[in-house]
């Protein structure tokens, strides 16, 4: 067995429809379009940060359908902030884009926590999350027992 420890390279998302993606998570989220294949039955997007080549995301248009919360897969996805302020920006672009949040602004990890963020849904209802790991201090935990991220 290998004993180098794994890291997350990038994730791929199944959108329904690449042009309605891309706009989102470009245009409202900042993620930089690296490259895109056109070819209408092999269609997708490699997106990342600005900062380097490298693709942190990728969409593939190959979804028939929505994502479904009970499947078994992708629970949500997580991108994280370096501040507060910071996730607060982002839900200005969100709900000026009409996004539809899971919770009413930003929420705590968990009764007390200081860490906390958004959770929404994509266009294809891939649930998200925008989070910091800081700085929430005294913000509603939606679920008293639960994790946030586990339930919405």
């Amino acid at each position: 067995m290998p004993t180098t420890t794994l890291h997350t390279g990038h994730v791929g998302l199944n959108v329904s429809d690449l042009d309605r993606s891309l706009a989102f998570y470009r245009d409202i989220l900042g993620f930089v379009l690296l490259a895109e294949g056109a070819q209408e039955e092999r269609r997708y997007a490699f997106l990342g940060d600005g900062d380097s080549d490298r693709p942190a995301l990728t969409l593939w248009q190959q979804a028939g359908k929505s994502y479904e919360e009970a499947a078994a897969g992708l629970h949500h996805l997580a991108f994280s902030a370096d501040s507060v302020e910071r996730v607060r920006e982002y839900e200005s672009a969100l709900r000026a884009h009409g996004v539809t949040f899971a919770h009413e602004g930003v929420v705590a990890h968990s009764e007390g926590a200081d860490s906390g963020g958004l959770f929404f849904h994509d266009p294809d209802g891939t649930r998200l999350e925008i989070f910091v790991g800081h700085g929430v201090k005294g913000a509603p935990a939606p679920h008293e027992s639960a994790p946030t991220c586990g339930f919405f």
